[in-house]
């Protein structure tokens, strides 16, 4: 979840337990319910805040193990690829180092 999803999210929730508490303020009843009511509001809204926090550390810890894996599978790739690369300059220069050794002894006769 991007930065902008979760700060809408909890301008979205701020903005429900604001206008539920404002619409149990305004509410036509007796304060004892009134309180009654505000506090299973925020309670309730608590526990759906505690929800969607775990479901937002779960996403993230799934797409960090996603991204993870896909890491070290570039990064295996990349060695390999690499690897076979300096094998190939290896031989390269082998090749290169016997045609200068043979023409030093040719040149030495």
């Amino acid at each position: 979840m991007s930065n902008d999803s979760g700060n809408m999210l909890l301008a979205l929730i701020t903005g429900a337990a604001i206008g539920a508490g404002i619409g149990i303020l305004y509410a036509p009843d007796a304060g004892s319910n009134t309180r009654k009511k505000i506090k299973q509001k925020a309670e309730e809204t608590g526990h759906d805040i505690t929800e969607r926090i775990s479901h937002v550390k779960e996403e993230l810890t799934k797409t960090a193990k996603e991204k993870k894996e896909a890491f070290e599978h570039t990064l295996d790739e990349a060695i390999s690829t690499m690897s076979y690369k300096a094998d190939d300059i290896i031989e390269t220069l082998e090749r290169k180092l016997e045609d200068l050794k043979k023409k030093n002894a040719q040149l030495q006769k």
